[in-house]
């Protein structure tokens, strides 16, 4: 995965949230605004090569007001970006937003 590939995708406008994406969106009133911001500034912090989805990759970015949100991002067949799911880091999953705490789990 490439986040300059990624960054290029969301700033062209060529991307898409899952149906998971979406509803986890709505349930944390993450805005579209707030994930292409944290997206196209973000950095990866892992990648998943062996995703049984196909290759993902999550990027940590932050709100237009600075809190870091994680998104999962793997590309389509057509080379659409697509956003399988994002959330906020927060305990006990996550120590910071670049660290994991006790549960590996991601949703």
């Amino acid at each position: 995965m490439n986040i300059q590939h990624i960054r290029n995708k969301i700033l062209a406008g060529e991307w898409v949230l899952s149906r998971h994406a979406r509803i986890r969106a709505g349930q944390r009133r993450l805005r579209d605004f707030d994930l292409v911001i944290a997206i196209a500034n973000g950095e990866i912090i892992e990648d998943y090569p062996e995703d049984q989805r196909g290759h993902s990759c999550l990027v940590l970015g932050h709100t237009s007001e600075g809190q870091p949100v994680h998104s999962v991002c793997a590309f389509d067949p057509s080379d659409t970006l697509v956003i399988v799911t994002a959330y906020f880091p927060e305990p006990p999953k996550w120590k910071d937003s670049k660290t994991r705490g006790g549960s590996s789990q991601d949703d």
